[in-house]
Formats: C-alpha cells, sequence, structure tokens
C-alpha cells in the first residue's frame, strides 16, 4: 500500500504534470508575472464555471474577506454575524477592520450557521451576515437570504471550502457556491478542492458597482496607474498561480466526483458503528448521486465514545494521518473573547470541538488505503 496523505498534492500533480507545466512555461516565457494573460483567462474561465459576471482574483482567501467586506463599506462599529465553529481567517478580517464579530452557534447536523442562533443576534447595529460553507457544503442559503432581505443585510459567503458545490433552493433552482450573497469569496490554497500551488483566492459578485469599487481595492485604489480613487490593498493572483489554477479548473467537477466517491465508501463501512457519526448533506441524508451539494473538502466524524483524541494519536501511530478541526472554538480563542458571549449560547460548537475528527480527503485515495483506514477506526472505536 502506498504511503497515505492527508492531502495527496504529488499524486495529483502526477496526473496533470504536463498541462500544469505548460502553463507556467507560458507565464516563464513571456515574463507577464502580475496581471498577465493567464489571470484574465483563467477570471474569465472562472466567471463561465460558476455563471457569475464578476470574479476579481486576489492574493489569498483571508485577503479575499476583507476586500469584500472593505467593498461593501462597513464602517467600524457595524455588526457582522458568523459562524463560532470555523477558521480563525473569517473572524480575523472582521476584526482587523475595526468592525464588530457576533459569533453564533452551528446547526448540529451541517456544523454551518444555525439559522434560528442568527436570528436571535441580529440588532439594530447588525449590517452583514457571513455565512462560512463548512467542509464542502453550503449553509441554509434561502434562510440566510431571506433573514438579510427582512433586514436588509449584506450576505457575504465565505467559500474557502465549497467551491464547485451546488445549492438547490426551495423553487427548485440551482447556484454554485459563492454566487448568491452580495459578495462571495474562496481561497486557492494548495489543499483546496481548487488549488493553486502557493496562495491565491478570489471574489465573486453579480453586482457591477461593487465588482468595479472591487477592481481598485485590490489594485491600491487604483483604476488608472498612479491615481488612487478609494482606499486600497495590494493583493492579487500572479500570473504563475493563475496557470496551474487554469489547468485545473476544468477538472474540478471530477476532483470533487472523487471525493464524494471516497465519502460514499467512509459513510458506509463507517456507519455501521453506533460510536460514530458520520456527515450527512442538506439536501439528502445520504451522499446520493444526482446532487452536489457537498464536495467535500474535509470528511469530519464525530467520535461519541470520548475516545476522539485516543483515536487520533492512534491513527497517527498506525500511519494514518488526521487532524481536528477545529479543536477551539472562536468564542474562546484570546483573540476574539468578548463579555458578551456565553457557553450557553454555543453548545453545538463546544460538542463539536470534543468529538470531531476529519480523515484524509483528496482526489488520489484507493481502494486499498480506504478499506485500511475504516478498518483501523472500527476495531479501535467498537
Amino acid at each position: 500500500m502506498k504511503k497515505i496523505q492527508m492531502v495527496d498534492l504529488q499524486g495529483q500533480y502526477q496526473q496533470i504534470k504536463e498541462t500544469v507545466n505548460t502553463s507556467i512555461e507560458q507565464v516563464l516565457n513571456s515574463s507577464a508575472y502580475i496581471n498577465g494573460p493567464l489571470v484574465h483567462e483563467f477570471q474569465a474561465d472562472l466567471e463561465k464555471y460558476l455563471n457569475v459576471k464578476h470574479v476579481i482574483p486576489c492574493a489569498n482567501g483571508t485577503d479575499a474577506l476583507q476586500i469584500a467586506m472593505m467593498g461593501l463599506g462597513l464602517e467600524q462599529g457595524d455588526e457582522v454575524i458568523t459562524a463560532d465553529f470555523t477558521f480563525a481567517a473569517t473572524v480575523e478580517v472582521i476584526g482587523l477592520l475595526k468592525l464588530t464579530p457576533v459569533l453564533v452557534d452551528v446547526d448540529a447536523k451541517t456544523f454551518n450557521i444555525d439559522i434560528d442562533a442568527l436570528k436571535k443576534a441580529i440588532t439594530p447595529k447588525t449590517k452583514a451576515i457571513v455565512p462560512v460553507h463548512l467542509f464542502g457544503q453550503l449553509a441554509n442559503m434561502d434562510a440566510v437570504m431571506e433573514i438579510a432581505k427582512e433586514h436588509n443585510l449584506f450576505v457575504i459567503e465565505d467559500n474557502a471550502q465549497a467551491i464547485g458545490a451546488d445549492y438547490t433552493f426551495k423553487d427548485g433552482t440551482k447556484k454554485k457556491a459563492g454566487t448568491i450573497g452580495n459578495v462571495g469569496t474562496t481561497s486557492f490554497f494548495p489543499s483546496k478542492n481548487l488549488g493553486c500551488y502557493g496562495d491565491g483566492g478570489a471574489i465573486f459578485t453579480n453586482d457591477d458597482e461593487l465588482a468595479h469599487t472591487i477592481r481598485g481595492i485590490v489594485n491600491h485604489g487604483m483604476y488608472t496607474r498612479y491615481y488612487h480613487d478609494v482606499v486600497g490593498v495590494n493583493s492579487r493572483l500572479d500570473s504563475i498561480q493563475a496557470g496551474v489554477l487554469k489547468a485545473k479548473l476544468p477538472l474540478l467537477d471530477s476532483y470533487c466526483e472523487a471525493r464524494r466517491n471516497a465519502a460514499r465508501f467512509y459513510n458506509k463501512t463507517l456507519s455501521v458503528s453506533e460510536n460514530i457519526i458520520t456527515p450527512t448533506t442538506n439536501a439528502c441524508n445520504e451522499i446520493c448521486d444526482t446532487c452536489n451539494c457537498h464536495v467535500f473538502h474535509q470528511y469530519t466524524l464525530q467520535i461519541t465514545n470520548g475516545k476522539r483524541d485516543a483515536l487520533h494519536k492512534h491513527l497517527l501511530e498506525k500511519g494514518i494521518p488526521n487532524a481536528i478541526y477545529y479543536p477551539v472554538a472562536l468564542h474562546s480563542q484570546k483573540a476574539y473573547a468578548d463579555s458578551r458571549y456565553k457557553e450557553s449560547d454555543f453548545p453545538v460548537t463546544n460538542e463539536l470541538i470534543k468529538t470531531v475528527i476529519s480523515l484524509p480527503m483528496h482526489t488520489e485515495l484507493d481502494q486499498e488505503q480506504l478499506t485500511f483506514i475504516t478498518q483501523t477506526i472500527l476495531n479501535f472505536v467498537n
């Protein structure tokens, strides 16, 4: 059996080596390293894939979130509601902009923002909601958009982990993750479903005026060189990374399907244990063949018999990489602790940080590896 990787980027690269190398050589031969032709080509390709009017590439996913909030004109003291159970970048940019983060609990089934908690958190100072599409599936966007409309709030989708996923609305229409709210953001960190070979990110919107503002912000506030119309930052996707992403984008759907296939095997094999809760999806209670509502950036179990930490160590001893996403709730982090929060406000998050564990998940997992991983887990937890 080949060595198990948490994310096998080397194996994936070998499958696309010729195409990727050609793209990189194109940049090297042109020496157009910043805002070169491949950046614009990738932008157009991604706009077509997402069926969105504007994609604005930037340097990373955290910048994408910050720039989106800057573009919306949020002001110091404005409250922004987001999920407590996620990576810190989501709340980090809220703090950096001197906005007021408001953390709420998550749904026990999907780990995405809890709609009832979201409703209760709204105040006259609330200006935006940031639903995080955690681990590869979208938050309840029907409800989020209804709440935003009712209270005249902006919706900023944190789509760092769910690019390629579909959301099916109650009326049967579908949209891609990141294209539903006022603005969406994503990360092209190497381990993402669509990842480059360094840092990268992008912002999506159908709002022409907002797109124009954001295009200035990412480039020092300039629309004409040396004329600074808005306060901006320096956040650009470089041409080499754009070349990698352009080569990989046509394969994104197949990458997501490979992840779903691995997740189906995990679910079928591990769900027999009463000590394990396997992931389910918004659209159905299984990983079906007809929907694309979960793209499994992470495959995250819950271990319910108190053996999570012991399992984490046991798997590492057996050569099976794994991770705990996330071991500390944001409301408990020193940087984001606030007297407004009570532990009773976060029952689901406080349970998840004790029970979740993420298994290897990538496009190159084979049957032998999956069988070894699942049997090792079952032998230990039962």
